[in-house]
């Protein structure tokens, strides 16, 4: 199984680092042409607007936006949760247009609000799940066909599933749970 990770800015290095723990062969994607051959794409937290210039700028929007139609397997963290959202709440980012979301930006506020807390996430088991938000969206509402995986004790959504779209807002490559990634690549395999 290969594995690509948007690294046109933001948090690919850790994502990479924790594919490669799971023995699982891990590339970065700066130019559609890396995209050949991956069997399923990360798209990092980092600053929305900027991804999205850059995935327009070296041409990886249709790419990203044909793969996953065609049926390969995304995770959207943070910004990549942003990024594959259909519609983005005030916000004028282009996206990929891809889950039937509509999420917030920054609804938490700056950075100097950014926390950590614990989630219970059943899809990953009974433990609880060490989830890092910084300048971390919500996803403000799920059309039909979309499951919540996780909430905040206020209500807020901060995980979803769409078929082959996994999203969450929190930053899993920032904890040493290796969970989320596990469950994302048993997507990839069609064991989930």
């Amino acid at each position: 199984m290969k594995i690509g990770v948007l690294a046109s800015q933001g948090a690919f290095a850790e994502h990479i680092s924790i594919l490669r723990q799971l023995d699982t062969e891990a590339v970065p994607v700066r130019l559609p042409g890396e995209l050949r051959g991956v069997d399923g794409l990360i798209i990092p937290g980092g600053e929305s607007t900027t991804i999205s210039r850059l995935l327009t700028s070296y041409s990886l929007m249709n790419e990203i936006v044909s793969m996953a139609r065609g049926g390969v397997p995304l995770f959207g963290t943070c910004a990549g949760m942003i990024l594959m959202a259909k519609n983005i709440s005030g916000n004028s980012t282009e996206s990929l247009g891809l889950m039937n979301i509509r999420v917030k930006r920054n609804a938490f506020g700056r950075q100097i609000d950014s926390f950590e807390t614990e989630l219970e996430i059943p899809a990953l088991g009974e433990e609880p799940y060490p989830a890092v938000f910084i300048r971390a969206p919500i996803i403000e509402r799920c059309d039909s066909g979309v499951d919540i995986l996780a909430r905040l004790a206020d209500d807020n959504v901060v995980a979803a599933r769409e078929g082959n779209l996994l999203v969450t807002a929190f930053h899993p490559e920032l904890t040493d749970d290796l969970r989320f990634h596990r469950y994302f690549l048993d997507i990839v395999s069609g064991k989930r």
